[in-house]
C-alpha cells in the first residue's frame, strides 16, 4: 500500500521521497499562525510553487479534513504526504510537520516553567506574527479565486464567515449546513471520475485497529499502574477525549480545554493559560500544541520537575496526534473516491466555498489579535461579535504588515526571507521600545 499514489499525472510533478522531506520539514519550521497561516504555507509551496497536487485536489481533501476531527491542516499535510508517497510519505510529512513545533513548544514550557515570562521570545516572534498575517491573506485571495466558481459559492461563503464571526454557531453545524444545501445541487464540475485504485477493506480495518492499539495501547498501562487520578493518566484520558471532539480545529475547543485545565484539574494558572496559548500562537506547528505546554506544567508541578512535565508533555502529544494519523491512513484511501459521487461532489463543492469563509474568519480573528491590544464584544439580539478597541491599534504591527507585504507582494522575497527580516525588525522594534 505504499505506491506513489496521485504521482505520475500528466503534468503534475513527481517529488522523490527525499525532496518531499525537504519540504515537509521546511514547512513544520515556517509553519506560524495556526491553521491558517498553515493552510497558506501548503497552497503556496505545494500548490503554486511545486504543483505537486492540484487545486481541486487540494481543496477536496481540505473540505474532508474540515469535516474530520482534529487539527485540519496536520492532517492535510499527513493526506498530502500520502498521496505523493503512500503511508511512509504521510507518516513522514504529518510527523515532520509537528515535531519541529513540538520540540520548540517543549524547550519555551520548561524556560518558561523555570524563569517564568519570556520577553525575549514575545520581541522576536512580535514581528513573525505580522509576516504570517500577510502570507495568510494572500492564501484567502487564492484560495477564494479559485474556490469561488459560481454566484451560489460567493453566498455560502459569506454566509459561512456571518455564521462563525457575528452569530458564534459552532463550525460543524456550519460545515454540515453547507453539505446539505451543496447535495441538492449541481457541483460545478460535476462527479470525478477517480484514478485512485480502489480501497482494500481489510486493510483498512487493520489499518484502524494499528493506531487504534498505537493510541490507546499505552493509556491503559498507566490507568492500571498509576491510577485514574494520576497527573500522567488524567492528561492521556482528558487529550484523548478532546482529540476525537475538537471538529473546527484547535479554535473551536480552546476555550473548554483553557477551562478544564484551569478550574476542573487545577494544572495551571488561568494568566499561565494565557502565555501557554501566546506561546503556541507565536510558534510554528499546530495550534493545539498548546496541549503540550499545558501537560508540561502539569507534569513539571505535579510529578517531580522537568523530567514530570518532559513524560507529561510526550503523553500529551502522543494521544492527541495519534488519532490523526489513525483518521487520515484509515479515511485517505476513500477521499478521492467520495468525489464520484454526483450529490456528494456537489456538497463538498458547497463545503468549499463555506471553508473560504472559515478561513476568512480565522483571518480576521488572527488580524485582530496581532494589531489591536484590546477587543469587546458586541451583542445585538443574536449577533454576537468580538470586536476591536480602535485606540489600542498597534501602529508598528501595522506598519510591519505593510512592510511584509511589500516583500511578499511587490519584492515577492518569499516566505523564508519575508519571516525572516520581519522577525529581525520586530526584535529591533521591540528592543526601542
Amino acid at each position: 500500500m505504499d505506491g506513489e499514489r496521485g504521482c505520475g499525472r500528466e503534468g503534475m510533478a513527481k517529488p522523490t521521497f527525499v525532496e518531499a522531506a525537504k519540504v515537509w520539514t521546511t514547512l513544520g519550521v515556517l509553519s506560524f499562525g495556526g491553521p491558517a497561516g498553515q493552510i497558506a504555507l501548503m497552497q503556496r509551496m505545494l500548490i503554486d510553487e511545486r504543483h505537486w497536487l492540484t487545486q481541486d485536489e487540494f481543496l477536496h481533501a481540505l473540505n474532508v479534513c474540515m469535516l474530520l476531527p482534529g487539527p485540519e491542516a496536520t492532517q492535510l499535510a499527513t493526506y498530502a504526504g500520502w498521496r505523493l508517497h503512500g503511508w511512509r510519505g504521510g507518516l513522514t510529512a504529518g510527523l515532520l510537520f509537528v515535531l519541529p513545533g513540538a520540540l520548540v513548544i517543549l524547550l519555551l514550557s520548561m524556560l518558561y516553567a523555570a524563569y517564568g515570562q519570556l520577553p525575549l521570545v514575545a520581541s522576536l516572534f512580535f514581528g513573525i506574527k505580522a509576516a504570517v498575517l500577510a502570507i495568510v491573506v494572500e492564501a484567502l485571495l487564492k484560495v477564494a479565486r479559485r474556490a469561488l466558481k459560481l454566484t451560489s459559492d460567493w453566498w455560502i461563503a459569506a454566509a459561512a464567515f456571518a455564521a462563525l464571526f457575528l452569530f458564534k454557531i459552532p463550525f460543524p453545524v456550519v460545515v454540515f449546513a453547507a453539505g446539505l444545501l451543496g447535495s441538492f445541487r449541481t457541483s460545478p464540475t460535476g462527479a470525478i471520475a477517480s484514478e485512485a485504485p480502489g480501497p482494500q477493506h481489510v486493510w483498512t480495518v487493520l489499518t484502524a485497529l494499528a493506531w487504534g492499539v498505537l493510541w490507546l495501547g499505552p493509556v491503559a498501562p498507566l490507568i492500571l499502574l498509576l491510577g485514574p487520578h494520576h497527573v500522567f493518566s488524567a492528561v492521556a484520558l482528558f487529550f484523548s477525549k478532546l482529540a476525537v471532539v475538537t471538529f473546527g480545529g484547535a479554535y473551536a475547543v480552546l476555550a473548554y480545554m483553557a477551562q478544564q485545565a484551569v478550574e476542573t484539574y487545577g494544572w495551571l494558572s488561568a494568566s499561565e493559560m494565557i502565555d501557554g496559548l501566546g506561546l503556541a500562537e507565536t510558534t510554528p506547528g499546530p495550534l493545539i500544541l498548546v496541549t503540550e505546554f499545558v501537560a508540561y506544567l502539569a507534569g513539571h508541578w505535579l510529578a517531580g520537575g522537568v523530567m514530570g512535565g518532559i513524560a507529561a508533555a510526550a503523553v500529551a502529544l502522543g494521544v492527541t496526534f495519534t488519532p490523526t494519523f489513525l483518521m487520515i491512513f484509515t479515511a485517505a484511501p476513500y477521499i478521492e473516491r467520495l468525489r464520484t459521487l454526483p450529490w456528494l461532489a456537489g456538497a463538498l463543492s458547497a463545503i468549499t466555498a463555506a471553508v473560504v469563509g472559515v478561513i476568512l474568519n480565522l483571518t480576521v480573528w488572527f488580524a485582530v489579535h496581532v494589531l489591536f491590544g484590546r477587543m469587546h464584544e458586541v451583542m445585538f439580539g443574536p449577533i454576537r461579535a468580538t470586536l476591536p478597541d480602535i485606540a489600542s491599534a498597534r501602529l508598528w504591527s501595522i506598519l510591519l504588515l505593510l512592510f511584509a507585504g511589500l516583500l511578499l507582494f511587490g519584492l515577492r522575497l518569499g516566505i523564508a526571507w519575508t519571516l525572516v527580516i520581519s522577525a529581525g525588525l520586530g526584535l529591533a522594534i521591540q528592543s526601542l521600545s
